[in-house]
């Protein structure tokens, strides 16, 4: 059954409210092959009927479709599909636009529509990708149709070049015969066909090839086809060219451009054949030409369209990375080259406020700027993605060009940028690299374009920074750690090693600081300052941190439990990181592993570093006191180090002072520094009076303990006691001292 245009009903889908079923992939395409097949059909040559074409696209447009889709991407399918459409006779000039429009304007919905089966070899495609496939299908369509056409047309020019030089040969024998069989050819040719001497001037064209050039006025009397050269000509044209007219080769196939007398540019596939004589000497040329300006705009204008940016214009990522690959493939002498990878600070903020339509503006604005920064026949700069730009340079100062080409960017992005009565300030943070060809691979200078641009960012912004392989080995390591966070915790690579906390007055050990250790499969042992921070940014602080004061108190209570009556209970110090600080579940969570663990609260304190508190309004400072209500002892932790505002000690639920080890290195040895003496018995005094316990951190030597105790300090641990260890070096101590 056919629908009211004539073509094969396409069954609808059927994922309505109706209840039907939802349009398959066959509807889809089916209904593109009517689309299709209304706007080409009109256009072609064909002898098949409108239903008998709609027919022969349809498994055309499952190829198309299949192409779009498959992985790897390929674009041969739309060459055969090209071809066939030639075959299919759509050849007038205006049946290629139509097929291209078609494809352009549906393919994409088509394919995206329908709900398509995970088959192999099909991959999902976002908007864009699926788009940017769109664009390049279409280019190897035409090509395909373009080179089936060619190929059709010199069947024929070939054909015709058979009959003239038959007409030739006959024209021997009986002249006034041949004369009439050889103008019917050479005049009603589609062609245009021209005959010159071997010194180049030309004898005789038909009437196709003065339309091409503009009129018969361009081949006046004494014109040479020496006169036809182009800036744009092949490469070895002219050798071509000198070997045909001294009889070396019978004939050459070249892309031609040329110009008209009104200075309008002509591309012609052009074939020239050397005519001999009945003894075989060279005596005239030949040349076929067939105009292909519009296709060959046509390749260039796909072309533009997938190596530009749409918004700004510029180069995009197709376009750099060709251009970077040539200049990577250069020879071992070759000069140096310069990348300058740019990223705009805060662009996200501008869309989510003001709205993509004055971001799209912001970035046309950018764009302009920057490209005026770009002078050089040696300099190229690309938009690469949304608030991105790469820029290269090459030349013997490479380097400093591209640090000279970094500072005219941001000078050039220092003022605002006006839009709609706003004014916008940009910033941009940019990454500067240099290298040699033959030296560094392309993957390598974008990572390390890349990673140069995020220290710039990570430096403020507003900058840029030359790249350093130090720098970039630390980055790169920091980034190996970030991704190796989330399953470490799962695979038991983080383990908790303690150190002793030791009472001043008699020397025993009264408990344990848990501290927190990755061994890391690749890096080995880290200890937490490599990798806290990293859990802080990652946000898995606070699963990690909870599964330590689990195993702490778990610890604490089988020292409990070991102990028996050998003296008072080991109590356990654990770190709160600012999330876990800030985080609604720490009250609950604690006293949840408080009870799990059989622990008392008394025999658990929580550190929290000075600049965490201080400063802190009582909603921060709420799940502190609730904890300490519950008779958790809250540890203010390098103390000194911070604020050091000794009044506001009055508003914190703390009960205990960690003096920061800086504060105590000049009493390691005798004579004390008596600075540090003052400054210590002054934290201590006022901490007594607060009836505040002082713990010393980094005790290091016998004399700077004996300092200490003589200053009241109540509790130390440092190097000099014991180095971190695991539990059971712990237990050993706290029974030594019950001894």
């Amino acid at each position: 059954m056919t629908s009211e245009s004539g073509g094969p009903r396409c069954d609808r889908g059927a994922g309505d409210a109706a209840g039907h079923p939802a349009p398959t992939e066959n509807d889809q395409l089916r209904r593109f092959a009517g689309i299709w097949c209304r706007a080409v059909h009109p256009l072609a040559a064909t002898t098949m009927t409108p239903d008998e074409f709609e027919v022969y696209l349809l498994p055309l447009a499952h190829r198309l479709s299949a192409a779009l889709r498959g992985s790897p991407f390929d674009t041969e399918a739309a060459y055969a599909v090209g071809a066939a459409l030639v075959n299919a006779q759509c050849t007038e000039p205006e049946a290629l636009p139509a097929i291209l429009g078609v494809i352009d304007a549906h393919l994409v919905s088509c394919a995206s529509s329908a709900e398509l089966p995970d088959a192999p070899g099909h991959e999902p495609l976002a908007e864009e990708d699926a788009r940017a496939r769109c664009v390049r299908l279409q280019h190897a369509l035409a090509a395909g149709f373009v080179r089936e056409l060619r190929k059709c047309e010199r069947d024929e020019q070939e054909a015709i070049s058979r009959a003239a030089l038959a007409a030739r040969t006959e024209a021997e024998k009986a002249l006034h015969a041949s004369e009439a069989k050889f103008q019917a050819v050479f005049e009603g040719a589609v062609i245009g066909v021209g005959i010159a001497g071997l010194d180049g001037e030309v004898l005789v064209v038909n009437d196709a090839m003065a339309r091409m050039f503009g009129g018969m006025d361009f081949f006046r009397p004494g014109r040479n086809v020496t006169e036809f050269v182009h800036p744009d000509d092949v490469p070895g044209a002219h050798e071509f060219y000198r070997e045909l007219v001294s009889g070396e080769r019978d004939h050459f196939r070249i892309e031609k451009p040329h110009y008209r007398d009104d200075g309008s540019e002509l591309w012609t596939n052009l074939t020239v054949t050397l005519l001999r004589d009945s003894s075989g000497a060279p005596q005239y040329q030949l040349a076929l030409a067939e105009d292909i300006t519009e296709h060959r705009q046509l390749r260039e204008r796909l072309r533009y369209e997938a190596t530009h940016d749409e918004l700004t214009g510029l180069p995009n990522r197709t376009l750099f990375l060709e251009r970077l690959d040539q200049v990577l493939a250069a020879g071992a002498d070759a000069e140096r080259f310069g990348v300058c990878y740019l990223d705009l600070d805060g662009f996200k903020a501008v869309n989510d406020s003001l709205g993509h339509v004055v971001g799209d503006r912001m970035l046309k604005a950018v764009a302009e700027r920057l490209q005026r920064c770009v002078k050089a026949p040696d300099e190229l700069l690309a938009r690469v993605g949304g608030d991105e730009f790469l820029a290269l340079v090459t030349g013997p100062a490479a380097q400093a060009d591209g640090a000279g080409l970094a500072r005219r960017m941001l000078a050039a992005l220092a003022e605002p940028v006006r839009i709609e009565g706003r004014e916008l300030r940009v910033r941009a943070s940019i990454g500067v690299v240099d290298g040699r060809a033959g030296e560094i691979g392309r993957a390598e200078v974008l990572r390390s374009a890349d990673i140069t641009m995020y220290r710039a960012k990570a430096a403020g912004g507003n900058r840029y920074e030359i790249a350093d392989a130090d720098s970039n080995a630390r980055v790169i390591a920091r980034h190996s750690l970030t991704n190796g966070l989330p399953s470490a915790l799962e695979k038991g690579e983080f383990f908790i090693e303690y150190q002793p906390l030791v009472r001043l007055t008699d020397g025993t050990v009264r408990g344990a600081e848990a501290l927190v250790r990755w061994l890391h499969p690749v890096h080995g042992v880290l200890g937490p300052d490599q990798f806290i921070p990293l859990a802080e940014d990652t946000g898995l602080i606070v699963p990690l941190g909870r599964w330590v004061l689990e195993q702490a108190a778990r610890q604490a209570r089988e020292w409990r439990d070991a102990a028996d009556d050998h003296g008072e209970p080991l109590r356990v110090n654990v770190n709160l990181s600012p999330c876990q600080l800030s985080h609604p579940t720490l009250v609950s969570d604690t006293v949840a592993v408080l009870e799990s663990a059989g622990l008392c609260p008394s025999a658990l304190c929580l550190e929290v570093t000075e600049n965490d508190l201080i400063g802190a309004d009582e909603s921060a400072l709420r799940p502190l006191r609730q904890l300490a209500d519950l008779g958790v002892d809250i540890a203010l932790d390098d103390f000194g180090t911070g604020y050091s505002n000794l009044s506001y000690l009055r508003r914190l639920p703390v009960s205990q002072l960690k003096l920061d080890r800086s504060f105590t290195r000049g009493m390691q040895r005798a004579p004390a520094d008596p600075v540090d003496v003052k400054i210590v018995e002054g934290i201590v005094s006022l901490a007594h009076t607060l009836d505040l316990a002082v713990t010393v951190e980094g005790v290091e030597t016998a004399v700077q303990a004996e300092h200490l105790r003589g200053l009241g300090c109540d509790t130390a641990q440092g190097w000099y006691y014991a180095r971190p260890g695991p539990p059971e070096r712990l237990h050993t101590l706290a029974l030594a001292d019950a001894s």
